[in-house]
């Protein structure tokens, strides 16, 4: 079998004269992207020369897939698949929460990026937010800290709640004791009374 002709890496320093021909070539911000290469993974042919590159940067422990470029967009379709790959295994070592693109090629919807909903949509990290329309993202896994802190607050309205359903019992408690007093006294009361009441008219038991 034989292996694939292309390799996919991250940009270093040694890359920035192709990737500034292939970011001028889709009229990208040249400066601002040569600025962040190693946001960029590419993928080259045999002879070292750079086909295609994207970039993902990182904000909140999210990603932002952005500025696909190819030499030849007829390679495209060959490529895309191993950029993402790579993405992905990025995104999963740095422990990213959610993957975010406004790229539109239809790779993307197949990668399972879909449109975000208003809830997603407000875990956009601050830096890229801006247009609201054309956004794709993926959750890659739960925020953790949010689940703990969500697990805390139920398991404080737990505490709490057995709390109050103790001090509930402990006053239906409270409140059964006294009224077993107040029956005892009435008991009492009504045995003296009637006590006095033989003690003073002794002709009573005789009737």
């Amino acid at each position: 079998m034989s292996s694939s002709p292309y390799r996919v890496r991250r940009a270093t320093l040694d890359d920035i004269r192709q990737l500034t021909a292939l970011w001028q070539s889709m009229q990208f911000p040249v400066e601002d992207l040569a600025r962040r290469v190693t946001e960029f993974q590419v993928a080259e042919g045999a002879n070292s020369e750079v086909l295609g590159a994207v970039g993902l940067q990182i904000a909140e422990r999210q990603g932002l897939v952005h500025s696909e470029a190819f030499s030849d967009f007829a390679m495209a379709d060959h490529l895309r698949p191993l950029l993402w790959d790579r993405l992905y295994a990025v995104a999963t070592n740095q422990g990213l929460l959610r993957i975010w693109t406004r790229e539109q090629a239809p790779f993307w919807n197949h990668c399972g990026l879909v449109s975000p909903h208003d809830e997603a949509m407000q875990k956009l990290p601050a830096p890229w937010r801006g247009p609201s329309s054309g956004w794709l993202t993926l959750k890659l896994k739960d925020d953790v800290e949010t689940v703990m802190s969500a697990d805390k607050e139920f398991a404080l309205f737990m505490q709490s709640e057995k709390q109050r359903t103790e001090r509930v019992i402990q006053h239906a408690r409270t409140l059964k004791t006294v009224m077993t007093l107040i029956a005892f006294a009435l008991l009492v009361a009504v045995g003296v009374w009637a006590a006095r009441l033989f003690m003073r008219n002794p002709q009573l038991l005789h009737r």
